[in-house]
């Protein structure tokens, strides 16, 4: 099966940002994961991750707390992969599946929705139970960034108020339960764009900054976390 689909079918906004998380990802793909494999992508809303596993050759189960769109079910059957790729409503908090029973689980910008860091913590570790031995988490999640960033979403995003936004540094641990974490951080200013073409020149801009902004004023969160 072909390992490539287009990134802006995967990461669909702020796509040369989030895509910054695809090289790790492909690359932990190809070593850790079997080709036959079954995977759990999770807040998968219109699918995109879903697309990437299924790629993969990994039998897919694409699933969102209300269940996936019908834009999931149409960009799956346009890639080809809608054989390998079947749906749930599942609340990350209870995974509705027996341990061991996945070797890959995924999210991208997903567990900042559930509020608190106990619930975050919950999560990661409900996610690290259904995964056999062995085997991947796949995340890609929003950071805090900068106070600016924070005053902006106060201003201008509608979700802020229930959002909990990740710190790079004080939140490695949720990821405590694995034996081993991969991770790189990325985005400054391209999340300030208004529009996709705003932020994907911004995201160049960021490509060059990245060797001077400070960890804590990243926007972008991306990695692989294995169990033991």
């Amino acid at each position: 099966m072909a390992h490539h689909a287009p990134l802006s079918d995967i990461f669909q906004w702020e796509v040369r940002s989030w895509s910054r998380a695809y090289p790790l990802w492909q690359r932990v793909l190809a070593e850790q994961v079997p080709l036959a494999g079954k995977a759990l992508a999770l807040g998968e809303r219109d699918g995109g991750v879903s697309l990437l596993l299924a790629r993969h050759g990994l039998e897919t189960l694409c699933s969102d707390l209300r269940g996936p769109t019908d834009a999931a079910r149409v960009l799956h059957r346009e890639a080809g992969v809608a054989k390998l790729i079947s749906y749930a409503s599942i609340d990350t908090l209870a995974i509705p599946h027996p341990a061991n029973s996945f070797d890959i689980v995924a999210f991208k910008s997903m567990i900042g929705a559930l509020g608190s860091k106990e619930r975050q913590a919950k999560a990661i570790g409900e996610m690290h139970r259904v995964l056999k031995p062995g085997g991947v988490l796949l995340f890609a999640e929003n950071l805090q960034g900068t106070p600016t960033h924070r005053w902006l979403r106060k201003r201008f995003v509608a979700w802020d108020h229930y959002w909990r936004y990740l710190d790079p540094i004080a939140d490695r641990d949720l990821f405590a339960p694995f034996s081993e974490l991969e991770f790189g951080t990325t985005g400054f200013v391209a999340n300030l764009g208004r529009t996709e073409g705003q932020r994907d020149l911004l995201a160049r801009l960021d490509g060059v900054l990245h060797p001077v902004v400070p960890l804590r004023w990243r926007t972008i969160w991306f990695g692989a976390a294995i169990k033991g």
